[in-house]
């Protein structure tokens, strides 16, 4: 998340198991202007500094997947740019919802809409009307704290194209099963690049 002297903040990109924090490390840096913020409960591995320099500079798996994260994150961090300039709060408040719950892989997010409003950067009295048009539409559940998907479907007739275009790039990171592993990485290095992996950017639609 970067923040601003403004009380609003740049909207970040969620991760989870597809991903990792900490990209400056093996990308020549030592820190990056930016914070994490823990919105769901869950577990994670950390690795020394040194070790994943040491890892990385052996040019091994570690380094093919933290390089295809990185560009997926690219990917997504161009897409959201797109969304936040071209699209409506309640298409960017579908999209956000989504890419967390795809991340939680459940249908119902321990979130409060003050933290909604903080994390896309948008007024609370904009999410309590988004939030309560889909509820009332019977999209979405809202309870003190939480959020649950009731019509995934409905949600999903809803959002921009901002959702599905990054999801092809985040496809790359995910770690594939051990015998199909190397045909796999083999097959993605040669299939031909696709606008989403190359640039990150969908056409926006007018609203």
């Amino acid at each position: 998340m970067s923040t601003k002297k403004a009380p609003e903040s740049v909207p970040p990109n969620p991760k989870l198991n597809e991903g990792l924090i900490g990209i400056s490390i093996y990308m020549g840096g030592e820190s990056l202007p930016s914070s994490t913020e823990v919105q769901s409960a869950g577990s994670a591995y950390r690795l020394s500094r040194k070790v994943m320099k040491h890892e990385f500079a052996l040019g091994g798996q570690l380094q093919h997947l933290a390089l295809l994260y990185t560009q997926a994150l690219i990917c997504q961090t161009s897409q959201t740019a797109v969304c936040n300039q071209h699209h409506s709060v309640e298409q960017r408040f579908c999209r956000w919802l989504l890419m967390c719950l795809d991340r939680v892989h459940s249908d119902k997010m321990a979130i409060t809409q003050e933290q909604i409003s903080h994390l896309l950067g948008i007024r609370r009295e904009s999410v309590t009307q988004t939030a309560g048009k889909l509820q009332k539409d019977g999209l979405i559940a809202v309870a003190r704290g939480s959020i649950t998907v009731v019509d995934r479907p409905g949600l999903e007739a809803r959002v921009c194209e901002c959702y599905a275009a990054p999801k092809s790039a985040n496809a790359c990171c995910q770690r594939p099963k051990q015998a199909d592993r190397p045909a796999r990485i083999a097959r993605d290095c040669a299939r031909p690049p696709t606008p989403a992996l190359t640039c990150g950017l969908s056409r926006p639609t007018s609203n």
